[in-house]
């Protein structure tokens, strides 16, 4: 399955249906007169958050949603039908946002979730509406209502609990299927993961979903290279694990382009909780890892940790000490979080 985390889509609500002109003229029937009905209302566009979907692939060849129209009213006092609802199924992290890419509408962040986009045109009345004592015989209904419509941004945002961070071949993709079912491509050169990536890990008996991204270079708030665009699947990440290439020669240089795009990207990613850890300590000697530490602790201003992925060396540490950091995060959310209600959901 291909993965599409962005997709522009066009949605309209349905018009209301038209009321009817009508009179009752049947044979010995003592009473006649208007019974028109009245129209249906137009269908509504709503948005659904549905589980076993990753991906906004389906909206890439399909753009435009469209409501149906209500039924129109009829004759012998007869309402038109609803017309049917356009429903828009996303996966969980999806978010809903204006034409401009700025304006959020909602966030979908539960399965079963559901967000009313647009409501459907009122149906128009049908003359009997409009019989009075003075107008025993109106002649006119009303055309129905016309629906809304617009064009609005689906984008997702991965719900993961941990997030690699890293310059290109820095060996999370290593990391990640080191420590999960996952099986990312792996290769010596840079750019490597051009997707994200999810995985589960299983420390003891407890689980996390970890979320691996394409590597970042400098000037990647700016388009270098594959861009940022990806880092807002770390942003709802209650921990960062940052590798630092051990066999780069300069390890402090790497840590602070990392950082500086973290901060230029913005959305809090540069105040979340970190793990630094220097990577693939097995293919440098060990004279030059003890350099390396002390630069990278220099610039960092903490102790990093040692790993290596290919051997497992440091990943139990790093994973127990991601997995304390989220336990963290979780009780300071559960303390402080309001309860979110259906009507929270709504714009």
């Amino acid at each position: 399955m291909k993965f599409l985390d962005q997709a522009k889509v066009f949605v309209r609500s349905g018009d209301g249906g038209a009321g009817a002109v009508s009179f009752r003229r049947e044979k010995f029937i003592e009473f006649g007169g208007p019974d028109g009905g009245d129209g249906g209302r137009g269908g509504d566009v709503w948005v659904e958050c549905v589980d076993g979907l990753n991906t906004l692939i389906d909206y890439r060849y399909t753009q435009h949603f469209k409501a149906k129209t209500g039924g129109h009213g009829m004759g012998r006092q007869r309402n038109g039908a609803k017309g049917p609802d356009v429903v828009l199924k996303v996966p969980v992290g999806t978010e809903i946002l204006e034409e401009d890419q700025e304006t959020l509408i909602a966030d979908m962040v539960e399965v079963g979730q559901k967000l009313l986009l647009m409501k459907g045109g009122n149906g128009g009345f049908g003359n009997m509406t409009f019989k009075t004592s003075t107008n025993q015989a109106p002649r006119r209904a009303n055309p129905g209502l016309a629906g809304e419509e617009k064009w609005i941004w689906l984008r997702l945002k991965l719900i993961a609990d941990a997030g690699l961070v890293g310059l290109p071949n820095a060996g999370k993709s290593t990391f990640l299927a080191r420590t999960t079912a996952a099986k990312p491509k792996i290769a010596d050169y840079p750019f490597t993961t051009l997707h994200p990536g999810l995985g589960v890990v299983r420390v003891s008996t407890r689980e996390f979903v970890l979320a691996d991204i394409p590597g970042l270079i400098e000037g990647a708030h700016e388009g270098v290279g594959i861009g940022d665009r990806f880092l807002g699947h770390v942003e709802r990440c209650g921990v960062l694990l940052h590798l630092v290439d051990a066999s780069q020669d300069d390890v402090a240089e790497a840590y602070r382009v990392v950082r500086g795009e973290l901060e230029a990207y913005g959305a809090g990613l540069d105040e979340k909780a970190e793990v630094l850890a220097l990577s693939k300590a097995d293919i440098v000697d060990k004279d030059d890892l003890k350099a390396k530490i002390k630069a990278l602790k220099k610039a960092a201003g903490r102790m990093p940790l040692v790993l290596s992925a290919a051997t497992g060396e440091g990943v139990e540490a790093a994973l127990r000490m991601m997995w304390r950091t989220i336990e963290e995060a979780r009780a300071d959310e559960a303390d402080i979080s309001p309860v979110r209600r259906e009507e929270d959901w709504r714009p």
